[in-house]
């Protein structure tokens, strides 16, 4: 029995069958986290997400930004754009009872030793903080919150966390850490949302969330991907998988016990000076 891990999939599901047949996955004795973004822009979304409700029973995921972004669009907010591939999910025979189960997914997940996000912690964030706030996004996501939730989801502000934040102010803040984070300000550590580089071209003022002195979550090791200019990094406490599988990079995953990990290459690609 293995325990494994696996980066953005973001629609490309030729890639994620072809992994799990390198790794020899089993799904009746192996498990499976995925960092969410299970669809969008790749060219099989539908089927990507299919495959993920089929095997519910050993595959776990995540909420991504493309995850919540699909969501809302089947709300009426947040508008198509202009790579989106969530389409043929909208217009699916079965598109209710797929984003049903989509919705019900959590924002983190833990083991004893691992945590698994989308984007990341805020440093101040203790490993049972962070399970709390992700329970109060989690609980209006719920079907008799979740039209006004999604109606107050998008957006950039406040940029930095209060433990006195109210409302959808607080909600907006706790989801754009757990899906949109990247870069952080060195001092008072405020989300910055419009770096997406590599660590090595980063502003003096800025730095990556996981380097920050002062992390909090320590006892665990944050699984995470989204940001797929990082590449594969997995030391000091972060194990980050986005490794740009949608942008003609790779497909990684991660054996968690033995920290083995395995890649299958882009069968496509997008350029994303188009692609955005």
């Amino acid at each position: 029995m293995a325990h494994y891990a696996i980066g953005d999939i973001q629609g490309c599901y030729d890639e994620f069958t072809t992994l799990l047949a390198t790794i020899g996955f089993n799904h009746g004795t192996d498990t499976l986290w995925l960092t969410g973004d299970i669809v969008n822009r790749g060219p099989k979304s539908l089927e990507a997400l299919q495959f993920a409700i089929k095997h519910e029973s050993s595959i776990q995921t995540v909420l991504g930004n493309h995850d919540l972004h699909l969501l809302a669009v089947s709300y009426g907010f947040g508008k198509l754009k202009r790579g989106d591939t969530i389409s043929p999910i909208l217009n699916h025979p079965d598109s209710k009872k797929m984003l049903g189960w989509l919705q019900a997914q959590p924002l983190l997940v833990q083991n004893a030793t691992h945590v698994l996000v989308h984007a990341g912690l805020l440093p101040k964030w203790d490993i049972e903080k962070a399970a709390g706030l992700a329970r109060e996004v989690e609980s209006e996501l719920q079907r008799s919150k979740a039209r006004n939730y999604f109606a107050n989801m998008y957006g950039n502000r406040p940029h930095r966390w209060k433990n006195t934040l109210e409302g959808y102010d607080r909600l907006r803040m706790i989801t754009n850490v757990f899906t949109r984070m990247r870069a952080i300000t060195r001092n008072k550590h405020k989300l910055d949302y419009e770096f997406k580089s590599c660590p090595d071209e980063m502003p003096e003022n800025l730095i990556p969330w996981f380097q920050a002195a002062d992390r909090r979550h320590l006892s665990h090791t944050v699984v995470f991907g989204h940001w797929s200019a990082l590449g594969y990094i997995n030391n000091h406490r972060v194990i980050a998988l986005d490794t740009g599988a949608l942008w003609g990079g790779q497909l990684t995953s991660i054996n968690l016990a033995t920290g083995e990990t395995a890649q299958v290459s882009s069968q496509g690609g997008l350029n994303w000076k188009t692609a955005l």
